[in-house]
């Protein structure tokens, strides 16, 4: 059953932190993890910004548009879950970078990873990999092959960032298509030519199609299909491609699974049609991109079943199917890549990452091979030294078992975040995740802002994501005693509210 595998309000344990007779919370003393030199909790010492950082925030603004700036930091302080700003303000920090922080910060073994006279002129001797890598390339992206590419998925492109994964990962699509149009990759004149003038045949009417609420990057085409927030869209040019509907689900689950079902009929639907209509209009769809959890929209969940069938749409339009596991990939959900919940009976045809891997790319299958030069290319092509400190997370995540810790912790954080839901509904509610990627909904979009704001001051840092959305995204060492310093402040701001 889909509503067993996403933690739901009906989860009983034995020993729950929350007295919800007087309202205190009980602190448990076990930690799964000791991080040397952490704090033993956060330690709040002016208001947030402070002095500092509002000072630094004046300068900065003199030569950028600088409003998204919140704090400054200390990066020589900071230490594993505990971010330090520059007024000395201590946070444990449930948001880390955005989720790009796997391992928290100033980890001792990576502080290390460049120790090596030959990895540390890597990092300096910064080569155009796509011309120049150095001899020991091959060897590298064959230990990530081996070690962590999805299932199915041998052949790797590396990048700089989740929206050039995505980018470059759709012109895999369309470059795949085409060659099972043409049934070869010889071009014709008429084709070499028109392609400089932007005309067909040789830049053919091609779509990807992405859903309502995804977000996969700002570069021109990725922002075609992003569709969260209209500022990162308006003024900026943009392809005439298909959206599709998201599920969008009740909770808990098994109260609702009869609308769920349903919600997920109705968007397979409107992806169907939406196939054929663009088919017919001249601009058939070569690919179609997808996001396990909805992040940026608002941490929006479907069903393996819902993730098959889509897979099985695009196969019957010749379509290529697309996870991008920018934000879900490298660990959060307590898998490694989290379509591995989804039990696919094929490989999805790329796969793209970022984010938690410190550097950007995208896994293919052996369809998506581009066979010339330079038609997947630019300067950099990924960063040597980002994959030696990806070498080294890789290794650790699978030392010490960390994926394990991030199932247990994610549990323990669902089981009582889903306890503090039925005290204080409706000012929070549909508490959901996988792993320690968790969400809950707030009642408006100022409770959110209110809520996030407060637990700031109380020294705890986290997102909000969409318009009502409180999300975590905490380090893959986040163990129990941070999981309860955290659910201690939380219940706090929820009684003060």
């Amino acid at each position: 059953m889909w509503s067993k595998c996403l933690k739901s309000c009906t989860i009983r344990f034995s020993r729950p932190i929350l007295d919800l007779g007087n309202d205190t919370v009980q602190l448990s003393t076990k930690s799964n993890w000791e991080i040397p030199g952490e704090p033993q909790g956060p330690n709040v010492k002016t208001v947030v910004p402070g002095p500092n950082s509002q000072k630094l925030l004046q300068e900065l603004n003199k030569f950028q548009q600088a409003g998204s700036t919140q704090i400054f930091i200390n990066y020589d302080k900071s230490i594993g879950n505990y971010l330090v700003d520059v007024d000395d303000n201590t946070f444990l920090d449930v948001y880390t970078q955005i989720s790009t922080m796997p391992l928290g910060y100033n980890h001792p073994e990576l502080l290390n990873a460049f120790s090596n006279e030959h990895d540390l002129k890597c990092l300096i001797n910064r080569p155009a990999l796509g011309v120049y890598p150095g001899e020991d390339w091959p060897k590298r992206l064959s230990n990530i092959v081996n070690s962590v590419a999805p299932k199915g998925l041998a052949h790797i492109n590396t990048m700089m960032c989740g929206a050039c994964a995505n980018e470059n990962a759709f012109k895999h699509a369309f470059m795949s298509y085409r060659r099972k149009i043409r049934g070869n990759d010889e071009f014709t004149e008429e084709e070499i030519q028109s392609c400089l003038h932007n005309k067909p045949p040789g830049s053919p009417n091609l779509a990807i199609m992405s859903f309502l609420h995804g977000f996969h990057g700002r570069s021109l085409g990725t922002l075609s299909t992003t569709r969260s927030k209209y500022i990162q869209k308006i003024d900026i040019p943009a392809f005439d491609w298909p959206m599709a509907k998201f599920p969008q689900y009740l909770y808990p689950l098994e109260e609702n699974q009869r609308f769920n079902d349903e919600e997920d009929d109705r968007c397979l639907a409107g992806v169907e049609e939406l196939f054929e209509k663009w088919q017919k209009k001249g601009t058939p769809v070569a690919g179609l991109i997808v996001e396990p959890i909805q992040s940026e929209g608002g941490d929006n969940h479907a069903s393996p079943e819902f993730f098959k069938k889509l897979h099985e749409i695009c196969k019957n339009n010749n379509a290529a199917f697309i996870i991008d596991e920018v934000q879900t990939g490298g660990g959060p959900t307590g898998k490694f890549w989290c379509h591995e919940y989804f039990n696919l009976e094929t490989p999805p045809d790329i796969v793209t990452f970022s984010k938690k891997l410190q550097l950007g790319g995208f896994f293919f299958s052996e369809n998506m091979i581009v066979n010339q030069p330079f038609r997947t290319f630019n300067t950099w092509m990924g960063d040597p030294g980002k994959v030696i400190l990806l070498e080294k997370i890789i290794e650790i995540i699978s030392r010490d078992n960390v994926l394990e810790n991030v199932r247990q912790t994610g549990e323990y954080i669902l089981q009582h975040l889903q306890v503090m839901e039925q005290q204080f509904a409706p000012l929070i509610h549909s508490t959901r995740g996988r792993g320690n990627f968790i969400a809950v909904t707030a009642a408006t979009s100022e409770k959110r802002d209110e809520i996030i704001e407060k637990l700031k001051r109380k020294g705890i840092i986290c997102g909000g994501a969409y318009t009502h959305t409180i999300r975590l995204r905490p380090t893959l060492l986040f163990g129990r005693k941070h999981s309860d310093i955290f659910l201690s402040k939380f219940h706090e701001v929820l009684k003060e509210i």
